[in-house]
């Protein structure tokens, strides 16, 4: 359930070090990125090792209302959307 999920917003820096069979997005392709990129979310049941090993480090974490909020500002998404 999306309820009881982690979001995680994380610098387009470190997308390749997302080790996707740990995350709910199967790849680089279907991760939602900011408008101009910089940043972009996964989600999460578990916390995926390389989080947890800090082999990259959050911008944010947060939870299924914190996260629809942060998707509707204007740096994540359009007025065309």
């Amino acid at each position: 359930m999306e309820n009881n999920r982690t979001y995680t917003i994380l610098n387009i820096s470190d997308l390749a070090k997302v080790d996707f069979s740990q995350v709910g997005e199967t790849s680089a392709n279907t991760v939602r990125k900011s408008i101009d990129e910089t940043q972009f979310a996964i989600k999460y049941n578990t916390t995926p090792t390389f989080i947890s090993d800090k082999a990259v480090t959050p911008i944010d974490v947060l939870n299924y209302s914190e996260v629809l909020a942060l998707m509707a500002t204007d740096a994540w998404s359009t007025n065309e959307e």
